[in-house]
């Protein structure tokens, strides 16, 4: 019985992850379909593209609680640790592939649209702990403002989370098996973003002006 109860948590979590709020909050505020826009991903940057900060904060709200959501419901479930950690890895793999976005492309081939995950593996990550929120949050701010490459920034979740984790169950202070939630989620979110990493490898990954990168490289531009 506790085996069911288990899938379900599993499943259930993948359905919440698979909510395209950035969709639905963007498709009211405009009338756009998200996947239109930009690089086309549901998440809260392609909002802010598609909708405005608004729009994407709300947006980035929302992914952050599908992954910490799927977390606490499993708390409840079950008392299998190891269900705590796949339960918003579920939740990361239904945002990245919602199974209430998916199409046929021109080969006739099923394809599942969604976001980068970055906001579900944060959520994921404050559902284990809590206080990972503002340590990630602050070290994301830091990243965009200098790099300013939001490609780096999702992927740099992944990478802290582990860190943090594997120091504190170092320490004694966290499950071991938490540190294997933030290698996951690190294997995702890079997996999800290969194509941004192929512009980045050549040099033509889109870098936010308002960061010290963008300010550096304009005046470089400038000085041409």
């Amino acid at each position: 019985m506790q085996t069911l109860i288990d899938i379900g948590t599993l499943l259930v979590g993948y359905i919440i992850g698979s909510i395209p709020f950035g969709l639905l909050i963007v498709k009211l505020k405009t009338g756009e379909d998200i996947r239109n826009v930009e690089s086309g991903r549901t998440g809260g940057t392609n909002a802010v593209r598609a909708a405005g900060f608004g729009a994407g904060l709300l947006t980035a709200i929302l992914d952050i609680l599908k992954g910490a959501g799927a977390v606490w419901i499993a708390q409840v479930l079950t008392t299998n640790h190891l269900i705590h950690i796949l339960a918003p890895v579920s939740a990361i793999l239904g945002h990245n592939y919602s199974v209430f976005l998916i199409s046929r492309d021109s080969d006739g081939k099923l394809r599942f649209h969604g976001g980068a995950g970055g906001a579900p593996a944060l959520g994921g990550a404050v559902g284990l702990w809590l206080p990972m929120f503002p340590i990630v949050f602050g070290a994301g701010l830091f990243i965009w403002f200098t790099i300013g490459i939001a490609s780096v920034t999702t992927i740099a979740i992944g990478l802290i989370v582990t860190i943090v984790f594997a120091i504190r169950a170092y320490l004694g202070l966290q499950p071991p098996l938490d540190i294997l939630y933030g290698v996951i989620a690190l294997l995702l979110l890079s997996w999800s973003l290969r194509p941004n990493l192929k512009k980045l490898m050549e040099g033509k990954e889109r870098i936010v002006s308002i960061s010290l990168h963008g300010w550096l490289r304009a005046r470089k531009e400038a000085n041409k």
